[in-house]
């Protein structure tokens, strides 16, 4: 590929190539070809100007690196129509002046054309505004702003006025145009920046006759390559299984409650998540094609989840329509003069209302975006603006989800290094803190831990089961260890968990058999910003921020302390945060629980607003309402309640404006100072105007 850079610092580069040799579906698959390398943060493309630009890992890559791999990219790779098939085709971006400077155009041309096409013509485009006014009239919906449009182009055309007419339709279109265009714009905008989000997943390749595994984007998934996707994962891809088994909960396609049973040669599809097992799938589709179409669902289901100030505003636009009605029958009772009586049916509220509402929430949604958060309606913004309460799960939530293992204590004649690599062998299936903490003290100790036990069984909430040497090996948690598996406990027992209580310390327990084996002591260090956060969000107005772990006294207890939280409850179970939060609901408050693990998918489901952590299970942001940003944590949660509040009072404030405007225009018209035409322009510049006004940022305010 020839190509020129344009600008360059460490780790930033803008690399600009020819257009006239380089097809959009060649960049892109360029930029599908570059995403993947090793040390590439971030790669985006404008077709329009023909560059990449480039943040990469300084201490992975350099300028000369990345001029080697645009060296690469030769005709092999650029001309290459399997890969080139793999990719989508860039898609054109609308332009709204050359659209209106077209219109404008055809506008006046039609003018000078012969009168028998000229009027053809006019019927041709004033015929269907008038038809959509009969519609809605034959309908029963005899107060919309079509019925208005209908009624003051009919008047001028009863009147011989067909200039007029035809003036106020052209100027009708155009008001269309813009706020067709504003609301696909916010819509689009919103979409590429949910798209930017860069989801990873576990690409498999085949190096030198070994499997391995690599993480990357899914914009750089591929047609054929294999991806890795284990339990509480959603599955990125449409696919076929090529190795492993798991049980795959289709719900978010077929609507069956049940998991449905996936081994070699099955089909899976995006969206759905695995419940248990691990799945080997060949792309069948363009990975980053099913996360479009996820997307633009979750956005156009987001339109159906209106807040209350919306609505509001839908239904006050059209109560005042028949205002606007009783208006012009008395400027025609009284005055006759049907110029201002079309100046009066040319100002409605329904336009700017229905329009400038919907952006202010896709535009909150889109700032909510930018800022690592993403949030699947507007609805549960305002939810978020109205709770009360807060209920947070610990672990990877107040915690930095970074635990470490502090102290390995093992049992029955076994070394410390003999129990962790057992432990390690079994919790390196699942994506939680507590196991990732085992499995690094394992590597960093240097232990290998074959795989000889049989299949992993995960139990929600309490812990790990499976089979070893035809002897049943458990992990987990203290309940689930001596509770519910009956192993014996031994007599340091309660010593161990009184060090555990003064240290803070988390316990995890290892048991072969009926006997204890191994205890893993785990130091999981609250947020810096906890603290902080806890005291935000009760000076916004939340009454009581309360944290339920299923963690023993101690971790909990000091955690508390720590944050200020005002209640806790340890050693909790799933079912008691769903209990919880429903006795609050039924006291008649507004929750958020706010969690990332799998076993708090149920809670979150049950709350007014679920939050996921940015780090959280698949499945868990699958329930969630809104997903926080891993690097943000929990900032923002209180940048959420903060954006909710100021959407609320926007939309409100907005709408207070556009009655005020709308109404001066009227009486401008009423008392012959604007004509009908003025009316109709000022009119479509008012809601252009509070559209704008709509999407501008919430958070800088």
């Amino acid at each position: 590929m020839n190509f020129t850079i344009r600008h360059s610092l460490p780790g930033r580069i803008r690399i600009r190539y020819d257009k006239s040799r380089i097809t959009k579906r060649q960049a892109a698959l360029a930029l599908s070809l570059l995403s993947v390398q090793e040390g590439m943060n971030d790669v985006t493309v404008n077709y329009t100007t023909g560059s990449f630009l480039i943040y990469y890992d300084i201490k992975t890559l350099s300028e000369k690196h990345i001029k080697a791999y645009f060296m690469a990219l030769s005709d092999k790779y650029l001309n290459n129509q399997e890969m080139l098939d793999a990719v989508e085709e860039p898609q054109e971006q609308e332009s709204l002046l050359f659209d209106l400077a077209c219109m404008t155009g055809w506008h006046y041309f039609k003018q000078i054309l012969p009168l028998p096409i000229r009027l053809f013509l006019r019927v041709w485009s004033l015929g269907p505004r008038i038809l959509k006014g009969l519609e809605q009239v034959a309908n029963g919906n005899v107060f919309k702003s079509e019925v208005l449009d209908a009624a003051a182009i009919s008047m001028s055309l009863i009147t011989g006025d067909v200039k007029t007419a035809s003036n106020i339709n052209f100027l009708l279109n155009i008001g269309d145009t813009i706020e067709e265009f504003t609301k696909k714009k916010s819509y689009s905008d919103l979409a590429d920046r949910l798209l930017s989000q860069n989801d990873q997943v576990q690409l498999v390749e085949h190096i030198g006759g070994k499997i391995t595994e690599k993480t990357v984007p899914l914009s750089a998934i591929k047609k054929g390559d294999v991806v890795a996707v284990r339990t509480g994962n959603v599955i990125p891809v449409d696919g076929t299984v090529v190795r492993g088994e798991g049980l795959v909960n289709q719900a978010s396609i077929t609507g069956e409650p049940l998991a449905v049973e996936k081994n070699d040669g099955t089909s899976v599809f995006a969206g759905t998540v695995v419940q248990e097992g691990e799945l080997f799938v060949e792309v069948r589709a363009v990975g980053n094609q099913t996360k479009v179409q996820n997307i633009l669902a979750m956005i156009d289901n987001s339109q159906s989840l209106k807040v209350s100030s919306q609505v509001r505003s839908e239904y006050l636009a059209d109560t005042l329509v028949k205002y606007n009605f009783l208006l012009s029958l008395a400027v025609f009772l009284f005055t006759r003069n049907m110029s201002k009586v079309m100046a009066t049916l040319m100002v409605d509220y329904s336009c700017a209302m229905k329009l400038a509402s919907p952006i202010a929430v896709l535009s909150a949604m889109k700032e909510a975006a930018e800022n690592g958060i993403i949030v699947k309606g507007g609805k549960f913004l305002e939810d978020a603006s109205l709770a009360d309460t807060v209920v947070f799960d610990k672990t990877g939530t107040l915690t930095a989800a970074s635990p470490k293992l502090s102290r390995v204590i093992p049992f029955d004649g076994l070394s410390e290094d003999e129990v962790l690599s057992v432990a390690a062998c079994l919790e390196e299936h699942f994506a939680h803190p507590i196991a990732t903490a085992v499995v690094e003290a394992a590597s960093d100790r240097g232990l290998l831990h074959p795989e000889e036990h049989a299949k992993v069984e995960y139990i929600v909430a309490h812990g790990i089961a499976t089979m070893l040497h035809g002897k049943r090996l458990v992990i987990g948690s203290r309940h689930f260890v001596f509770d519910d598996e009956k192993v014996t406990e031994p007599k340091e027992l309660e010593k161990i968990q009184k060090d555990a209580l003064k240290n803070g310390e988390s316990l995890l327990y290892l048991a072969e058999g009926k006997r204890l084996i191994g205890i893993f002591a785990i130091n999981d260090p609250v947020r810096k910003n906890a603290p902080a956060i806890i005291k935000k969000l009760h000076e916004s107005g939340i009454q009581r921020c309360v944290m339920i772990t299923g963690d023993d006294e101690g971790a909990a207890r000091n955690a508390a302390e720590i944050t200020k939280i005002d209640h806790y409850i340890s050693r909790a179970l799933p079912e008691d945060k769903f209990k919880y939060i429903e006795e609050q609901k039924k006291l008649g408050h507004k929750v958020i629980m706010i969690g990332d693990g799998i076993n708090d998918a149920p809670a979150l489901s049950a709350a007014d607003t679920g939050i996921a952590m940015g780090d959280c299970a698949d499945i868990t942001g699958e329930t969630a309402d809104i997903i926080l940003s891993s690097e943000d944590g929990l900032e923002g949660l209180y940048k959420t309640r903060i954006l909710g509040t100021k959407l609320m009072q926007k939309i409100d404030t907005n709408n207070r404006g556009i009655v005020a405007v709308n109404t001066s225009f009227m009486f401008l018209g009423l008392l012959g100072i604007i004509s009908p035409s003025m009316a109709a322009i000022l009119h479509n510049a008012s809601t252009v105007a509070f559209s704008v006004n709509a999407t501008k940022p919430l958070l800088g305010e």
